[in-house]
């Protein structure tokens, strides 16, 4: 009756079979999950250990010094205070590698730098308090020379006014940073984990050329890979550093390739007037980036721990009970002895006393 397998109680019993092709599926089922399991889960992806993920503070210091030799001012040396500006952030510094300097600068009324917003025939082109957005400061209303054959607007702003659609010639030498090295410099195959970087090496790490970049100005990334396997002494557990362009050099894609920022140098002249001077400057901003990533893979610090070691255990355990499962449908499905199996393998059983005479 329908009722009876309520009552039902199913016990397993063990079938020897003698089948080439039985027996080899099991064992290259059993073989593969334990490929599996000892290759991928054990060795790669490291399930017997508590995992943690990484958490970093980076310390920075710039030190060394620049020698310029510019027209307008002559021999310069430019130490930290000055090239580094603004100071060292969080997980970040910048340093100047080319400024645009315009000395002497005092309020007052000069013309306006020549373009297509700017420039004018007659005063009835220029629109007393008018500020232009791309301009330097207020119209006057007045139309004046600025060269022999240009006309341009008269503002009030600080004057002279920064021209820096001309480069000027700078010195950059190469041993930019020879003065604060000390004990070593990093170098991928023979100090792959000193902590002493000359800008040169960081720069041409990220494939740019240092010339070039200096120029514009950029931003590099400082990679710095803890991937560390705890399950080793923990000294061993070092570093690895990377670099790499964060910004798009690419003038098609980029109305302002390279980096720069302005600042000023505030002082009274022989007359009492307020007077600056402006330094536009081009450089190299570094991002320190601390992460524990190898590949597309993450891989957190690690050490081993008993709690998934039993779990995976366990799982790889019932993964070999499922090769039996699936060898037992092959026979009885697949092979034409199939029926032959199904009878000796299912066995019902009554009670002792029914089947007594």
């Amino acid at each position: 009756y329908w009722y009876h397998c309520f009552f039902d109680h199913a016990t397993p019993v063990s079938l020897v079979i003698t089948s080439k092709k039985v027996g080899f599926l099991l064992r290259l089922i059993q073989f593969s999950i334990i490929a599996y399991v000892v290759i991928y889960v054990a060795w790669y992806k490291r399930a017997y250990q508590e995992k943690d993920s990484v958490v970093g503070s980076v310390s920075m210091k710039v030190k060394g010094n620049i020698v310029t030799n510019l027209s307008m001012e002559g021999i310069h040396v430019w130490d930290n205070v000055e090239y580094s500006i603004p100071p060292q952030g969080e997980n970040s510094f910048f340093v100047v590698t080319n400024a645009i300097v315009t000395p002497g600068q005092t309020q007052g009324s000069c013309p306006e730098i020549p373009s297509v917003f700017t420039n004018c025939q007659s005063d009835s082109d220029c629109k007393e308090g008018h500020r232009e957005i791309r301009g330097s400061g207020v119209q006057t209303g007045k139309c004046v020379e600025f060269s022999e054959t240009t006309k341009t607007c008269e503002i009030f702003s600080w004057c002279p006014l920064e021209n820096d659609t001309v480069i000027p010639k700078r010195n950059i030498l190469r041993n930019i940073t020879s003065t604060y090295l000390r004990n070593c410099t990093f170098n991928h195959e023979t100090h792959p984990h000193c902590p002493v970087f000359r800008l040169g090496d960081i720069v041409s790490g990220a494939g740019e050329d240092f010339k070039n970049m200096a120029l514009k100005g950029g931003i590099i990334g400082i990679f710095i890979d803890w991937s560390c396997d705890l399950d080793f002494n923990a000294h061993s557990c070092l570093p690895k550093y990377s670099f790499r362009r964060l910004d798009n050099k690419n003038p098609e894609n980029n109305i302002a390739p390279g980096y720069n920022f302005r600042y000023a140098k505030y002082y009274k002249n022989s007359e009492n007037v307020e007077t600056r001077t402006l330094i536009k400057a081009f450089g190299i901003r570094f991002e320190v980036i601390v992460f524990g990533m190898v590949g597309l893979h993450v891989f957190y610090a690690g050490k081993f721990n008993i709690v998934p070691t039993i779990v995976n255990l366990g799982a790889a355990l019932a993964l070999l009970n499922l090769a039996k499962l699936i060898c037992d449908w092959f026979m009885l499905t697949c092979l034409s002895e199939g029926e032959y199996y199904a009878k000796n393998k299912f066995v019902h059983l009554k009670p002792k006393e029914e089947n007594m005479p």
